[in-house]
């Protein structure tokens, strides 16, 4: 059995689309950040960075988005979630789901995790300014340079298109219009009207 821990509105969402869409035998546990439960003794001792997501396994505890990911992928062949006999395909996967980890979620967390990086109340203020314009760019490189079509990567459903659906989810709140990336809206589109995608969506509303 697994458990994932997760907060609703964030990056654990694309591990919950894939545990399901493996059909992994699984647990779902809410962290909720607005009563600071990941910085709680009990979760701290799940994951000392104080963050989502958090799978359990049976071999230890995994943290970070891209690593779970590759985890469920090569947990679940059968499911085909990742190009798995293919270690260029699986190199560029790993690459593109680097990139919305390292690059564009730092991006999108200037707007509200600015103290990860500054205490002046006007540098927190310039950050988040800068976001619209920051993730913006990252968005125009992943619609320009990145996305394959019709699913990130090309003919193949794979655990980058959770990824980038998680974030392209943020993209009003960041101050940036998807009308701007026809592909990615559309793909995000795609997502959402997806049966798992809307059964792990509602799930976590609740």
């Amino acid at each position: 059995m697994l458990t994932l821990y997760y907060a609703h509105n964030t990056c654990a969402l694309a591990s919950h689309i894939a545990l399901e869409q493996a059909g992994a035998d699984y647990d779902a546990v809410r962290v909720s950040f607005a009563r600071q439960e990941q910085r709680s003794s009990e979760y701290l001792r799940i994951n000392p960075k104080g963050r989502v997501p958090a799978l359990v396994t049976e071999r230890g505890i995994l943290t970070e988005t891209p690593a779970i990911l590759q985890f469920v992928a090569q947990t679940f062949p059968r499911a085909a979630l990742a190009a798995l006999d293919d270690p260029f395909a699986m190199a560029r996967l790993n690459a593109f789901n680097s990139y919305l980890c390292s690059t564009v979620h730092v991006a999108h967390a200037h707007r509200m995790r600015g103290t990860r990086w500054a205490d002046e109340p006007a540098a927190l203020e310039a950050m988040k300014r800068k976001v619209p314009q920051s993730v913006g760019e990252c968005f125009e490189l992943i619609e320009r340079e990145f996305f394959v079509g019709p699913w990130v990567l090309g003919e193949r459903y794979t655990v980058s298109d959770m990824y980038l659906f998680t974030l392209a989810n943020w993209l009003e709140a960041d101050g940036v219009e998807p009308a701007r990336f026809p592909k990615v809206a559309t793909h995000r589109e795609r997502m959402r009207a997806d049966p798992v995608v809307k059964r792990v969506m509602a799930a976590e509303a609740t």
